[in-house]
């Protein structure tokens, strides 16, 4: 697979990654196999997919003892990914950037994770209660230690300023640039899809004008742009997408036109090559054409859809197919 860096320190990765947190957080309990899950990272890495991207939140806990399992087989294949920042309670999360705390929270998944290094330790959110510098100013420490390689700043979950027409990751740049008067900030993570192209709009210039990597967050939209999902069918309540407001059956029924473009691209690049191409892969291929310090994270919890995403990697999109990607409806439905 090819392979892409990740910032100043120029520190490798496959050119598409692996999204962990589905195999244990978040999406239909009821369809969560650690077995199946083995396979499916043992799958990634096979392919080249050696981002495996967690947190200490996701189960909580139990995505990072699951990685770990992997890790301890296959270490120096892998290039881990975790986060820290957030605790989860029985009805709530809350942020915590103490340094203390982020010390010993590094520490703990250190040990889940059965490794002796963390190779991008990133942010999940800033603490209010915290300055953001004295939080990024205890994990410098993690590098200096030895215990971590490079930091990240995670952006997922910013909504505001969708309805008012403001930029939505003004917040975070302007957090990124405190952090990185502190340390240097290796990588951001963010959500970027066809349908959810913001970040396109301030946050990816900034990260390449400064050399930063950026990991692409649900580059396949919570599973909508793989065309797999039928309007009005439903989710399980524990499922992340019962409570979002583009899952409900009127706006999945009102956005197909999404997914029916994806869909005709990837048959034409079919016809024309003689491969196999699916609207994921196209969804894909259109994230990792934003340039090439961009690496996507899909996430998965089974083995085919680990398989397919890491196909991606070697699907290139022609100046016409990015422009009929382009012509593509806005999506439609608030986040708020």
């Amino acid at each position: 697979m090819e392979r892409r860096t990740i910032g100043a320190a120029a520190l490798e990765v496959g050119a598409v990654g692996l999204g962990c947190m589905p195999m244990s957080w978040a999406y239909s309990a009821s369809r969560q196999r650690s077995d199946e899950s083995l396979r499916t990272l043992h799958t990634a890495l096979d392919r080249g997919c050696s981002l495996l991207d967690t947190a200490d939140m996701y189960g909580p806990f139990t995505n990072e003892l699951l990685v770990g399992r992997v890790l301890k087989e296959r270490r120096p294949e892998a290039f881990v990914s975790t986060k820290c920042g957030l605790l989860v309670g029985e009805q709530h999360i809350v942020a915590n950037g103490r340094p203390g705390y982020v010390k010993r929270a590094c520490d703990a998944s250190l040990r889940r994770l059965q490794t002796d290094v963390i190779d991008l330790y990133q942010l999940h959110r800033a603490d209010p209660e915290v300055p953001v510098e004295e939080t990024w100013g205890a994990m410098a420490e993690l590098v200096a230690a030895g215990k971590v390689r490079a930091l990240g700043l995670c952006a997922v979950g910013a909504r505001s300023g969708r309805r008012s027409g403001a930029h939505l990751h003004d917040g975070t740049i302007r957090q990124l640039e405190r952090v990185q008067q502190v340390f240097p900030v290796s990588a951001v993570e963010a959500e970027l899809s066809v349908w959810s192209p913001e970040a396109l709009d301030g946050l990816l210039p900034w990260c390449e004008a400064r050399g930063v990597g950026f990991l692409a967050a649900m580059p396949l939209g919570n599973g909508f742009l793989t065309g797999t999902l039928t309007p009005g069918e439903g989710f399980e309540p524990d499922d992340v997408r019962a409570r979002h407001p583009r899952f409900t059956a009127e706006m999945m029924a009102a956005n197909q036109p999404i997914v029916a473009g994806l869909r005709r691209i990837a048959r034409r690049i079919g016809e024309e090559t003689g491969a196999e191409v699916t609207p994921a892969q196209v969804a894909l291929a259109w994230v990792l054409a934003q340039g090439r310090h961009v690496v996507p994270v899909p996430g998965a919890k089974r083995e085919r859809w680990a398989a397919e995403n890491a196909g991606a990697a070697g699907l290139r999109l022609s100046a016409r197919d990015l422009a009929e990607v382009a012509k593509l409806p806005a999506a439609q439905g608030s986040w708020e």
